[in-house]
């Protein structure tokens, strides 16, 4: 800040929305503790092969570090991120904070989800998904934004159901599925002008396969994969590649939102040897 009292704006970094082209965006895993080394390590693996990362919030209950923060990390250190921010943890206070949070820090892009049960304590009943969209709609729109970059902000959207107020969103990640078929189909069924992005995880084990069947039944990981799994330690990077192909290969996604989970680095060394 000079001495009139204005501000310089930061300079945001290219939008993967703005890029032609099947993007790769991969989630992370975030820290449990205040250690930022692990996030940068998976930055510093998986940047050279995908488009842009996805910064889970509080991911499975837990408390992580701030999305908006390592968003801005990831920023740091070349890459281009996505902040997700989940309707459980927060009131209007605390949102409009993370909104004046990011824009001080240069993060444009924000994925908001609902988020799963807490493991502790309750979930906030101030927000929605669909309340967060209007509020960055109003709140940001206001001469407090003035000079920074709009935000753009992306859902989430389950096969099978009709966008209604997602249609509102700049991009989609579509729920993983195993039935591609079943995915082409619902996406042939949606009038959406944005982005779209199918969702696919790299399984490591059976029994990661069968806490997500019993916990997200909506993805039914079939149990013929769950039965080879722990037998063939590089099925679950096999079947993700061939996902990854087979949606690219179809034209109707914009590109996909992988999931390496701990298996970044052998999901890193298939990328470089195909793309």
């Amino acid at each position: 800040m000079d001495g009139s009292g204005t501000h310089e704006s930061p300079v945001p970094p290219p939008s993967f929305l703005d890029l032609d082209g099947f993007k790769i965006l991969c989630e992370i895993e975030p820290s449990w503790k205040p250690d930022i080394a692990h996030v940068r390590k998976q930055i510093q693996v998986l940047d050279p092969v995908v488009d842009g990362f996805l910064i889970p919030d509080n991911h499975l209950g837990r408390a992580t570090m701030s999305s908006v923060a390592v968003a801005h990390e990831v920023s740091y250190m070349g890459g281009l991120s996505i902040a997700c921010v989940n309707a459980r943890d927060r009131n209007l206070l605390g949102f409009r904070r993370d909104l004046l949070t990011a824009a001080a820090y240069g993060v444009q892009h924000f994925l908001f989800v609902y988020g799963d049960a807490p493991k502790e304590g309750r979930r906030a009943e101030d927000l929605t998904v669909r309340g967060m969209i209007e509020e960055v709609q109003s709140f940001t729109t206001g001469p407090l934004f003035h000079g920074f970059p709009n935000f753009r902000i992306g859902t989430t959207a389950r096969v099978g159901r009709p966008l209604t107020w997602r249609a509102k969103a700049d991009f989609l990640f579509v729920q993983i599925t195993y039935d591609v078929e079943r995915l082409l189909e619902w996406r042939r069924t949606i009038d959406f002008d944005g982005r779209v992005y199918a969702g696919v995880i790299v399984l490591a084990s059976s029994r990661m396969a069968q806490r997500i069947n019993a916990t997200i039944p909506e993805i039914r990981v079939p149990q013929a994969i769950i039965d080879k799994l722990d037998d063939d330690p590089e099925l679950g990077i096999d079947l993700a590649w061939q996902q990854v192909e087979a949606i690219r290969a179809s034209g109707a996604f914009d590109g996909v939102h992988l999931v390496p989970v701990s298996r970044y680095e052998a999901m890193a060394a298939r990328l470089r040897s195909r793309l």
